[in-house]
């Protein structure tokens, strides 16, 4: 579990130090997980022998938003004087990723349709 739990960690240095390195404008560890599901798919073992670590952090993704909680407590002053607007933008985003996640839907769905005819 180790070694499968230290490969993960350094695919997200990797991703890092890519991301910084290059200027990309995806957090490291957004370009570490491209790599995991890339190397994963070029060899499928690794897959199999990361499983059981990813399959253990995701029973327990609770733990992750502990940090956050903290932020909003340790911000509360800053939420309660632009509240109304954060809560518009999380709703108005809410709302179009929905809708845009709906009409690629469509598209995609209407593309494939249109080619088994």
């Amino acid at each position: 579990m180790i070694p499968a739990l230290t490969l993960i960690l350094v695919f997200q240095l990797v991703g890092e130090v890519a991301s910084r390195g290059l200027g990309l404008p995806l957090p490291g560890p957004v370009v570490g997980l491209v790599l995991v599901v890339l190397s994963c798919m070029i060899r499928p073992p690794l897959a199999e022998k990361l499983r059981p670590v990813a399959t253990t952090l995701l029973g327990h993704l609770s733990l992750f938003f502990v940090p956050a909680g903290v932020g909003v407590v340790a911000h509360l002053p800053v939420i309660a004087e632009h509240g109304l607007g954060l809560g518009l933008a999380l709703a108005l985003s809410t709302v179009l990723a929905i809708a845009v996640g709906a009409l690629t839907f469509a598209a995609v769905a209407r593309r494939i349709g249109d080619s088994d005819e």
